[in-house]
């Protein structure tokens, strides 16, 4: 059976698998199967394939999607510019798999994005310097939009630390992207660590994070006016970009 499916390293609440299972039961693909590959360490990848040699497609989800890139033949050119993966297309030459890798959240962020800014969203926070960053930047840059990411630790060039974050600060930034797992179920009660007060209704305030439906950091940029989006749409359209790669 071709079968098809996600690697990760907790996949409890994993939206990929729920969301293809549903997609092969409504369009009546009774010969696809999607299945969870939880790795307690990427070196155990190679197990994957050996023991399902009938699989087409992956996804990856956090934390693999920068190290599964040592494990491909190839890399498509926007995912090599970005460092992260989170798609992988499987063919078979000889007999062997041949692993090429693709990164469709830019896709999903982007068209979910732009259609939201307006004339005065000119600049964006990037909160989190992690792998999920990695994608946003790309499609910031991309669109000609300014950017800070704002990160824990020590920072860099293009970083800033959450304690410098001000009234000021937000006033030009006003694209806020939470791109960390704070506020992700069951931890609901958490929220990244902004001067809230300082939001108003010319900020977009877009979330990754996509369960539960609204976090604390939307809820508290809702009740202050802001324009305000979580993360499921975009998975929509990135999963969809994925059956796209896999099947052409």
């Amino acid at each position: 059976m071709k079968t098809y499916g996600l690697i990760g390293k907790t996949l409890t609440h994993s939206f990929s698998n729920e969301y293809f299972k549903n997609k092969f039961k409504n369009e009546n693909r009774n010969n696809l199967v999607y299945l969870n590959f939880e790795l307690n360490d990427i070196d155990e990848f190679p197990k994957i394939l050996e023991n399902h040699p009938e699989l087409s497609g992956l996804n990856v989800t956090v934390p693999y999607k920068q190290s599964i890139i040592n494990y491909l033949d190839e890399i498509d050119r926007g995912s090599r510019f970005i460092g992260a993966v989170n798609t992988i297309k499987i063919k078979r030459r000889d007999n062997k798999p041949f692993l090429t890798g693709y990164n469709t959240d830019t896709f999903g962020f982007e068209k979910t994005l732009l259609p939201l800014l307006q004339n005065h969203n000119k600049k964006a926070l990037v909160l989190g310097a992690g792998g999920a960053s990695k994608a946003i930047k790309f499609v910031l840059v991309r669109n000609g939009i300014p950017f800070l990411e704002v990160t824990r630790n020590q920072y860099k060039l293009r970083q800033i630390r959450y304690d410098m974050i001000n009234e000021v600060l937000l006033k030009a930034y006003n694209i806020i992207i939470n791109a960390t797992p704070v506020g992700t179920f069951p931890d609901v009660n958490e929220v990244v660590n902004i001067p809230y007060e300082f939001i108003n209704q010319n900020h977009l305030l877009y979330d990754l994070v996509y369960n539960p439906e609204e976090t604390q950091f939307l809820k508290l940029g809702r009740e202050k006016g802001a324009v305000t989006i979580n993360g499921l749409k975009m998975l929509h359209l990135q999963a969809e970009q994925s059956w796209k790669i896999w099947n052409k």
